[in-house]
């Protein structure tokens, strides 16, 4: 599969490797972050298939394990040359007992200890998880100069900023309480941070308006991979599977510990999710390998120019994954599964029940809050 481009320089391995499920059941600030528990040294040898398959890109966080997807990964990168590999970061969630996790000391503090967890000496890419700088954007100023900082001095090669799908950029994206304030509140903090990646949420079970899968844009609406390439910045994607849904492992009777960010999807909509799948099993197969490596080509397609991120937890799942592009999918096959997709979407936003067990707007995808 022909490479993509993150950084000037770096051309990369389409299929990024998500590193949350490593990291086992974690909460912060009482939520739920983590996932299922995974034996420490199947977690370091999927990994490590993964980067025998030809995966370049590693996503983890600070909050994923509260530090142990970060240390497992390391055990990873002890074992391979490191500039056959791009580390991304995602740090901001985590403010210990700060004010704020992007007070400039907090910045330093969980970048100097992503690299003593990680065992390396830089990060290619550090992402802010959140746009919250504080009361009155207290932290924001400060921040932008952490960040840069750590930039100029080597710690990290680029900065990255999580985005909305869609952004409204006509006159009015400053409203409140509306997806006009969400967009109109990126376009404040690119234009304030300048970043070189931004990432996103994208899987078949967002409801609206991913690219080649949705109405013309409407007047004053640009989707986010159009904004990227317009301002020349790389974009990764994240939740491909729809965190683990679109395997087909899980019905209305499954369960998630706790400490396992998937504890708050509600029965109803896992069993919505497990009944629509039923076409593409008849089609494709019933293992969830390849329910995944529809998901996945589905998301590749979506997004030609992004490097997708896809979590895993074991060796056979990392090699699947990427052994699973080199089967080909013919345009009736992508139309069969959008068609399959699109039924579960109106199903799953038509619905009164909630999407996760907590008060949420359904306009929203039910993994959104999830992050």
């Amino acid at each position: 599969m022909p490479r993509r481009r993150l950084i000037a320089g770096w051309d990369e391995h389409p299929l990024g490797v998500g590193c949350r499920p490593i990291g086992g059941p974690a909460t912060n600030q009482d939520a739920a972050v983590g996932w299922a528990p995974v034996a420490d040294d199947i977690a370091v040898e999927a990994l490590l298939s993964a980067h025998a398959e030809g995966a370049t890109v590693f996503d983890t966080s600070d909050i994923y394990g509260m530090g142990h997807s970060q240390r497992l990964l390391g055990r990873m990168l002890a074992q391979v040359p490191r500039d056959q590999v791009r580390i991304s970061c995602t740090v901001g969630a985590f403010k210990g007992t700060g004010l704020s996790a992007c007070s400039p000391l907090n910045l330093h503090g969980q970048v100097e200890q992503s690299l003593e967890n990680l065992g390396v000496d830089y990060l290619d890419v550090l992402t802010l998880t959140h746009t919250d700088f504080g009361p009155r954007d207290r932290y924001l100023d400060d921040a932008r100069e952490t960040l840069q900082a750590l930039r100029d001095q080597g710690d990290v090669k680029a900065i990255g900023l999580r985005a909305p799908r869609r952004l409204v950029t006509r006159s009015t994206a400053c409203q409140s309480g509306s997806r006009d304030h969400e967009s109109g509140r990126f376009i404040y903090l690119f234009q304030h941070i300048g970043p070189e990646v931004i990432s996103t949420s994208i899987n078949p079970l967002d409801r609206p308006l991913l690219p080649g899968n949705a109405p013309a844009d409407s007047e004053g609406e640009e989707d986010i991979f159009s904004f990227a390439h317009r301002h020349g910045v790389a974009t990764m994607t994240y939740k491909p599977l729809g965190q683990g849904l679109l395997t087909g492992k899980y019905g209305p009777d499954s369960a998630f510990l706790p400490g396992d960010v998937r504890s708050r999807i509600t029965a109803p909509t896992l069993e919505t999710v497990h009944k629509h799948l039923r076409p593409l099993r008849e089609r494709f197969g019933a293992d969830p390998q390849d329910l995944a490596r529809i998901a996945l080509a589905h998301c590749l397609r979506l997004c030609p120019t992004s490097i997708v991120l896809a979590g895993i937890s074991n060796p056979h799942q990392a090699s699947a994954n990427f052994q699973g592009l080199n089967t080909e999918l013919s345009d009736e096959d992508y139309d069969f599964i959008g068609s399959v997709y699109a039924s579960l979407r109106e199903e799953l936003y038509s619905s009164q029940q909630p999407a996760v067990s907590r008060p949420s707007a359904l306009r929203m995808s039910p993994l959104d809050q999830m992050t």
